[in-house]
This record gives C-alpha cells, sequence and structure tokens, in this order.
C-alpha cells in the first residue's frame, strides 16, 4: 500500500506542476486552482485508465502491423500514444474545472502531457525516494513509534549504515529490499 500510496503522491505533484505550465504557456487553456482537482483526475488516469487504453489500441494495431513498413509502424505508435493523451486531456476538461477553447486547446496540451509524463520517468526514481521518506516519516509520527529527529551532534548517515549492518549483518540495499518485501 505504501508504494501506491508514494507513487500516486508523487505523480500527483508532477502533473499539479504540469497543468499549471499548460495554463501558463497554452492561451486557450484556463486552469488556475482547478490544476488540485484536475491532478487527481489525471493521475488516476495515468495509473489506471492510460495503461488500459494503451494496451487496447496497440492489440487493435498488432492486427495489420504485418501489413505497415517499420517506419510505418513508429508511426502508428507514436499515434496512439497521442491519441490515449488526446483522451485522457478531454477526460481532465470534461471532469474538472480546466476550461480549453479552441482547437488547438485541445490538439496542445496532450503534447505537453507527454513531454511532462517523459521527465517525470526521468526524474521518477528520485521523487519516489524523498516522497517514501516523507511517507516513512508521517506513519512513524502518528503511530506513536517514531525515533527522534536528527540532532546536530548525530552521526554522519555513513556511520549510521555502518552500525545498523554491524548489528544486523545487512547491507543497506539488502535492508532496503527486505523492506519493499514487508
Amino acid at each position: 500500500m505504501k508504494n501506491g500510496i508514494v507513487r500516486f503522491a508523487a505523480l500527483y505533484v508532477f502533473n499539479v506542476a504540469v497543468l499549471l505550465l499548460i495554463g501558463l504557456l497554452s492561451a486557450g487553456v484556463s486552469v488556475g486552482f482547478h490544476a488540485l482537482w484536475a491532478a487527481v483526475i489525471l493521475t488516476l488516469a495515468a495509473l489506471f485508465v492510460k495503461p488500459l487504453l494503451t494496451g487496447a489500441f496497440r492489440k487493435a494495431a498488432a492486427k495489420s502491423a504485418a501489413d505497415r513498413t517499420k517506419t510505418g509502424e513508429k508511426v502508428v505508435q507514436y499515434v496512439l500514444v497521442y491519441v490515449v493523451e488526446l483522451l485522457i486531456w478531454a477526460a481532465v476538461v470534461w471532469l474538472s474545472g480546466v476550461r480549453a477553447s479552441g482547437f488547438w486547446s485541445y490538439a496542445l496540451p496532450p503534447l505537453f502531457l507527454l513531454f511532462g509524463w517523459m521527465i517525470y520517468d526521468q526524474v521518477d526514481d528520485k521523487l519516489r525516494a524523498k516522497a517514501g521518506e516523507l511517507y516513512d516519516a508521517v506513519q512513524s509520527k502518528v503511530s506513536g513509534s517514531g525515533k527522534k529527529t536528527a540532532s546536530a551532534s548525530a552521526p554522519a548517515s555513513e556511520t549510521r549504515a555502518a552500525r545498523d549492518e554491524l548489528n544486523d549483518g545487512l547491507t543497506p540495499e539488502q535492508r532496503r529490499m527486505l523492506d519493499e518485501l514487508g
């Protein structure tokens, strides 16, 4: 459950930023504070709807893949990705307070979403790690079993890692893998 919450939170924050940028860069798109709700819709669509649509479209396109050249197949794949982004953008506009007026207000934002999610893929691991740390900190404070916050006289992280390894015989990587299993 932790990984799902962390993944949702990291993608949500990134989607808010992308929606605000779309509002700034597209003259016919009005986002404003609606970005907060629209990001929920966009995040849910990215996590659940996007994989379903992509799979369905790829399955349908695979039936005629033998009739296309290698370049033609790449073009079809790019068009499918754009169509999925366009459908998700239309859902965001329809289900949230985001307003789009005009052809370019529907044609360009899916490209911005695509570029935004490409960037997100590049920084995903770092965002998840940071969000995981925040989740663990909040959970430990809520459950009351949290460790005391580090003070200025706390040992360096390498010393702490070496001490942890000495106590249980596990490396930080092995400890992380065990934590992910449980």
